[in-house]
């Protein structure tokens, strides 16, 4: 799937003082990402606080960003729980025309079997219309998603096309690369070992530094992407201090502290999350002003 190819952001909903949804901010978000060279967006990632956001509210995101961009880049929706039934159940009932993939990410909190989220993703993929990116973060989720089970889905399934892989652990991401079907895509979850990944020969990344200084990013990405290692690293350490902040505290308040330095969208975050410290706040603003 070449829409898939480079890099996509995970953006955030940024919220006004009140905690209600900022949509100007929002749109204004999109279309920084769009003058400056990223590859797809990701709606309702878990950087977009979905967890906290009624029904009405995941709605009016989701028009928001399908009318900014206005079919300028492909966007990619979040759709995932631990309820497998649930998870189904959203996939038939929800009007995916302006995508062009889901992203699902394995069950968290239940802690099934290998097995049972094989079983899961099956009942996902037969249910979806639209090509699955599966997505394992056992930071989130408490239980890592074994290569085998990646495989053995992706050779199964021919809508599953593409795994986001952020266990941070590189020997896992090549065992990925060397070991799956030629047309599967094995695309960066971590931030800090997307180039890495992608001059191992993975497919790119879905960031969230990348909605920050997109521009850079995006480009290092393509870089590594046709192999001009020395350019690459050279914005890869320019970029990794600013990694290593934004996730200091937790995501999304680290890279929103960014946005906000930036002026696109203020700070705040819903509960139980809490807006970056001033300590944090300083230093981010520090390395935006030196960048």
């Amino acid at each position: 799937m070449k829409e898939l190819l480079g890099t996509g952001v995970a953006l955030v909903t940024p919220f006004n003082e009140d905690q209600s949804v900022d949509f100007v901010g929002l749109a204004r978000l999109v279309n920084f990402q769009i003058d400056n060279g990223v590859n797809y967006l990701v709606v309702l990632g878990t950087t977009g606080e979905p967890a906290t956001l009624t029904k009405e509210e995941k709605e009016q995101v989701k028009e928001t960003i399908i009318k900014t961009n206005n079919g300028r880049l492909p966007l990619v929706l979040g759709v995932g729980g631990n309820n497998t039934m649930a998870v189904v159940e959203e996939i038939k009932t929800t009007d995916l025309s302006a995508f062009c993939a889901i992203l699902s990410v394995s069950p968290y909190y239940n802690k099934p079997t290998q097995e049972g989220i094989y079983q899961h993703f099956k009942a996902i993929a037969e249910a979806s219309p639209l090509p699955i990116i599966l997505y394992n973060v056992p930071g989130r989720t408490g239980k890592n998603f074994e290569p085998t089970t990646i495989l053995r889905l992706a050779n199964d399934f021919n809508n599953i096309v593409a795994v986001k892989e952020a266990a941070g652990d590189l020997v896992q991401a090549m065992r990925l690369i060397q070991q799956k079907p030629k047309d599967f895509m094995v695309i960066s979850g971590d931030d800090m070992i997307a180039l890495p990944m992608v001059l191992a020969g993975g497919s790119g990344v879905i960031s969230v530094i990348g909605q920050g200084l997109p521009k850079d990013f995006s480009e290092m990405i393509q870089l590594g992407l046709n192999s001009e290692v020395e350019k690459a690293n050279e914005l890869h350490y320019k970029i990794m201090d600013s990694i290593d902040s934004i996730f200091e505290e937790c995501n999304p308040s680290g890279i929103k502290a960014v946005l906000n330095k930036l002026a696109i969208c203020k700070l705040n975050v819903r509960l139980p999350l809490v807006p970056a410290t001033l300590e944090l706040q300083q230093k981010i603003n520090a390395f935006i002003d030196n960048y």
